[in-house]
């Protein structure tokens, strides 16, 4: 039987090395991805740009999900959080009328199994002159309010949604900060 050679070793040596780091990304990046938290403080008063010339000034007491926001140069999303209510707005690049939007995001709303949209919708505006429609819908355990507002090419898309005592209690919150929505449209270049 021969004994192990100098460069068997080393081989050997290097792959434990490998399989080291390897192991090290595969379970040491998700414990520390658990690490840190999934929401993150926001400057309250300060505009936060969403995307697509689209920004908005957060409720004050609000926190940003990191996990679902996804600030971009056209298009984006932001996830605000407000205890246990959800304050989503979304900026998508779209070629349509305003009720074609809203049409399309009542089909979404409905499309989840259980939720069903209630009441009748009503004008709202924002700054700069955005007008749109907003309405309520309502799910297992849990309200909700949309808004749809388009402009040049892009729909801006406002989703709400909690348990109705939440949701109850910071809605003025939710709405002011609604009426901050502002587009401003790129320069040409």
């Amino acid at each position: 039987m021969r004994g192990v050679t100098r460069r068997q070793l080393t081989n050997l040596l290097g792959a434990c090395g490998v399989v080291a780091t390897l192991g090290g990304l595969a379970f040491g990046l998700p414990a520390l991805n658990q690490a840190l938290p999934a929401e993150r403080s926001v400057d309250t008063g300060r505009p936060y740009a969403i995307g697509g010339g689209v920004d908005v000034i957060p409720p004050a007491g609000a926190r940003i999900d990191v996990t679902e926001t996804r600030p971009a140069q056209d298009t984006g999303t932001v996830l605000f959080r407000l205890g246990a209510v959800r304050y989503l707005i979304a900026v998508r690049r779209f070629d349509g009328s305003l009720q074609a939007a809203v049409t399309g995001l009542r089909q979404r709303i409905t499309g989840t199994s259980g939720y069903q949209v209630t009441g009748t919708e009503l004008s709202v505006e924002a700054a700069g002159g955005l007008v749109g429609l907003q309405g309520a819908y309502s799910g297992p355990g849990r309200g909700g309010r949309y808004a749809v507002f388009v402009a040049d090419g892009h729909t801006i898309e406002v989703t709400v949604s909690g348990a109705d005592l939440d949701l109850g209690r910071v809605l003025p919150q939710i709405d002011a900060s609604t009426r901050t929505l502002r587009y401003t449209p790129e320069p040409p270049e």
